[in-house]
């Protein structure tokens, strides 16, 4: 799935194109895809917004179907005879640009900019008055020709003479036919005489009924007069035909401003269509910047429903250059990144975007996205590894211009490791300087986006009353997965709340999996006071004092430590406070560091023997003067605790 199509933006397209009435228009949209150029984006922009100014001043456009126009003007060129339906439509595309030259002059008045492509336009009045003079309704009027008119009217007077004959000898000799009306066959006029009759009616046989038992027969009497009617025919046609030619060589002798008229007209089929696009996405003409910001002032996604969706807000300015979403799933993490990478594409395609004023778009030479698992039975790839694949073509593509969506940010693989994967990628794309937007439900990651200049944290609301979502997006404060919290008000006993805590607590770089050592206590316990229960009855559990010891409690004073996510090994020189932070010395530099990011390198027992004096590895020599200094009684000495 390439990033287009991950972000929908080819049913987009797809809208727009349900607007055109040309096919030269939907070529225009197939082929539409983000300016890279400040000057063309704006320009693009400009056009769709003068169009919504004009359908709202005068209403919508006089446009017309225009495909068979090319045909027809192909044929005209080579000397071929255009039908009296071809001609017809002609007449109605060229009247059309008469209008539409007339409708854009009233915008011009209104100084609408993009009025001007009317001056383009070469409506023919001439040439269109002698077309929907000689035909109406494709078929070739009396008005076409004097010479047309007196033949008609003469075959007119013989039809109606030749039918008087026939119809006197129908009345004269009822029983020689078999019905009482004159029947057309071949384009003869014939009476349908019985067979057993046949030889009383002198004439030429023209045709025979299916049965056999009727004969149609053109009377001797009127095979003059019919003569007389079938030259008039012939001459009927060949005045139709020099007709024909005379105005299909009238179109033919202005191919060249017809053909500007189409290409202009099916320019103002496309703009006219984002146009109506913006009008039925309520959409508004959004700021275009070549500075490194992404503003959305109540943004909607435009395939979800108007009413319903909620809006979302959002800013990324210098020096911020990514957001990092978390919260609950299906909390709406995923439809924000969807709905600024498909806002942006909009945007730097010249449409408006469902977002009110005040919304800036940076111009991104890419927008690249990791969005949905991915998994592909055909190319055998798992959840994780398409992920993995998405990441590093995006890496390989992207710079400090572009935009990065990544969603689920290191999700489909060990915890520890996909923690570890995820803070990698995130530096990376730190140093590149591109702008990101992403989601994860990692607390590392939450941490890391505290403490790394350029990053901010982001989460969806989510409603504890309800244990429904918000759909809300409040910046600069890192969200909650709320999945204990939801458990609890869903009914899990209280005893399994304290085994999931003691497991979160727990969790460790690497461990993915606990065995039934890892909850002695908690299976002790449960064997011990569980009550047994039917189904369908609500579970209790008793009470019982700490199941675990806390995990920032292993960690003593010299022990070695591995240091996330920077992986870099440290000592424990104070052991965790109240908040479970951790004094670690890291190359000579002491720091409080969260027991959630420690993991157990080497215990200090297994260094140093017993009652070694750690001062000697914590203590600067100056300090430890000091202290020697101050054990022998001496006052007014200060200890520096910073070194």
């Amino acid at each position: 799935m390439n990033d287009v199509t991950a972000l929908e933006f080819d049913k987009i397209l797809g809208q727009l194109s349900s607007f055109a009435l040309s096919a030269g228009a939907r070529e225009k949209i197939a082929q539409l895809s983000p300016s890279l150029s400040l000057s063309e984006a704006a320009s693009r922009q400009l056009e769709t917004a003068d169009g919504v100014r004009l359908m709202r001043s005068l209403g919508s456009p006089p446009l017309a179907e225009m495909s068979p126009v090319a045909g027809c003007m192909e044929q005209a060129v080579l000397g071929a005879m255009l039908s009296p339906d071809e001609l017809w439509q002609m007449g109605q595309f060229l009247a059309t640009c008469g209008r539409m030259k007339r409708y854009l002059q009233r915008g011009e008045d209104a100084f609408i900019g993009v009025a001007a492509i009317g001056r383009n336009l070469s409506p023919l009045p001439e040439v269109t008055e002698e077309i929907q003079t000689a035909v109406s309704g494709g078929q070739i009027d009396d008005r076409a020709s004097a010479a047309l008119r007196d033949i008609r009217r003469q075959r007119l007077i013989l039809t109606d003479r030749v039918k008087d004959r026939l119809n006197s000898l129908l009345r004269g000799n009822p029983q020689y036919f078999s019905d009482s009306f004159v029947v057309t066959r071949h384009g003869r006029l014939t009476l349908p005489v019985k067979k057993e009759y046949r030889a009383r009616v002198p004439g030429a046989a023209v045709d025979t009924s299916g049965t056999g038992g009727t004969v149609f027969v053109e009377p001797a009497a009127v095979r003059a007069l019919q003569e007389d009617l079938y030259q008039l025919t012939l001459d009927e046609e060949n005045e139709i035909r020099r007709i024909l030619y005379a105005l299909t060589s009238l179109l033919a002798a202005r191919d060249r401003e017809i053909r500007l008229n189409r290409e202009a007209m099916e320019t103002l089929d496309f703009l006219f269509a984002k146009a109506k696009l913006a009008l039925a996405m309520n959409g508004s003409r959004p700021e275009l910047t070549l500075e490194r910001r992404l503003v959305i002032v109540n943004g909607r996604h435009p395939l979800l429903d108007a009413r319903a969706a909620v809006p979302l807000n959002i800013s990324i300015e210098p020096p911020l250059r990514a957001v990092l979403i978390t919260g609950p799933n299906t909390g709406g993490k995923t439809v924000v990144l969807k709905t600024a990478g498909l806002l942006s594409l909009m945007a730097q395609c010249g449409l408006h975007v469902p977002a009110d004023e005040g919304s800036v778009f940076s111009l991104q030479n890419r927008i690249c996205c990791d969005i949905g698992d991915g998994q592909s039975i055909s190319e055998n790839l798992s959840t994780f590894s398409a992920h993995m694949t998405n990441v590093i073509r995006i890496l390989r593509q992207i710079s400090d211009g572009s935009l990065v969506l990544l969603d689920e940010l290191g999700s489909g693989t060990d915890p520890a490791e996909g923690m570890g994967l995820a803070v990698s990628i995130l530096e990376e794309l730190r140093g590149i300087g591109c702008m990101l937007l992403g989601t994860t439900h990692y607390p590392e990651i939450k941490t890391y986006a505290e403490n790394t200049p350029g990053f901010a944290n982001a989460s969806m609301a989510f409603d504890k009353e309800s244990l429904m979502p918000l759909y809300t997006l409040h910046m600069g404060v890192a969200g909650e997965s709320n999945a204990l919290y939801i458990a609890q008000r869903l009914g899990m006993p209280d005893y399994m709340l304290r085994r999931a805590r003691a497991a979160a607590r727990e969790r460790t770089p690497g461990k993915t999996s606990y065995g039934e050592g890892d909850f002695a206590g908690q299976n002790a316990l449960a064997a011990e006071a569980a009550p047994q229960v039917s189904a369908g009855a609500p579970l209790v559990k008793p009470e019982a004092d700490e199941l675990t010891k806390p995990r920032s409690r292993k960690f003593g004073v010299g022990d070695s430590v591995w240091v996330y996510p920077q992986k870099e090994i440290g000592l424990v020189y104070e052991m965790a406070n109240a908040k479970g932070l951790v004094g670690v010395q890291i190359k000579g530099r002491k720091t409080l560091i969260s027991h959630k990011r420690l993991k157990p390198h080497v215990a200090a027992a297994e260094m140093y023997p017993e009652d070694y004096d750690f001062a000697i590895v914590f203590d600067s020599v100056e300090n430890r003067k000091k202290r020697r200094e101050m054990d022998k009684g001496k006052v007014g000495v200060e200890i520096d605790t910073n070194l």
